[in-house]
């Protein structure tokens, strides 16, 4: 019996990286999933891999497109319990607030936040019809401490999803709808990538690691995986962290 048997879920950013494996591990767990990013051909790939799924692609920067998508969960599955808000960027020219230019932190925060807000504002809906449900929000330590790589539009953005995701919380926890925020350590995914191209950097980001590596993505879909089943059925507006104890002992490299 799998932890999400009768469930739909939604999972934005589902054609690579940690959302693909998050579709993958929610469908092996008994959930239908609607695979959503920006590519119809990349959805299509990862959906039709899986038992019960469907690709739809979708900007969430826009409000139609978003709409578009949680409609076409429920026409297709009849019902919507998760939405997994797993896209997001993390643009290379982020830097210091004299740096980094409007349009990058314009772009973030369209991305990042408005794009969150959107699929609650548009999944929230369903999940009343469908009796309750359960929303995970991807944060990140930095929404908890400062990064120590400059990426200010980054690190807000992130602050912002944390505290978003407590108001709709506290809103919505009568209606049987929790929401929840993911936030991952440092894990080698191509956000974090380019800021590890040789390997002094990556030594000088391990040292604050207590577990001393890297997160794997694996590890944070298991997160992910627990705030979305009823195994967290008593907790909502919470930030789980995942992150190998560095925000326990973080400080700024000299």
């Amino acid at each position: 019996m799998g932890r999400l048997d009768g469930k739909v879920s939604i999972i934005t950013g589902g054609a690579a990286g940690m959302g693909r494996l998050a579709c993958e591990r929610f469908a092996a767990e008994g959930s239908k999933v609607v695979v959503a990013d920006l590519d119809q051909a990349a959805v299509d790939e990862v959906a039709a891999g899986l038992p019960g799924a469907i690709g739809v692609a979708v900007d969430v920067r826009h409000s139609d497109q978003v709409e578009a998508l949680v409609a076409r969960a429920v026409d297709e599955f009849g019902r919507l319990d998760v939405i997994y808000n797993n896209a997001g960027i993390s643009p290379a020219d982020d830097d210091t607030p004299e740096a980094t230019s409007v349009d990058v932190w314009d772009l973030t925060f369209d991305v990042n936040v408005k794009g969150v807000f959107l699929c609650c504002k548009y999944a929230i809906p369903a999940m009343r019809r469908s009796g309750g449900g359960s929303i995970v929000n991807v944060a990140s330590f930095v929404a908890h401490m400062g990064a120590a790589t400059p990426q200010v539009a980054y690190t807000a953005s992130k602050g912002a999803v944390l505290s978003m995701t407590r108001e709709i919380a506290a809103i919505h926890a009568r209606e049987r709808i929790r929401a929840n925020a993911l936030c991952p350590g440092p894990v080698l995914t191509p956000l974090l990538a380019k800021f590890l191209s040789d390997d002094a950097k990556r030594q000088r980001r391990l040292v604050h690691i207590p577990m001393g590596r890297f997160g794997e993505a694996a590890e944070m879909v298991n997160g992910a995986l627990f705030l979305a089943s009823d195994e967290s059925s008593y907790m909502t507006g919470q930030s789980l962290i995942i992150d190998g104890g560095i925000t326990s002992t973080y400080t700024t490299p000299e």
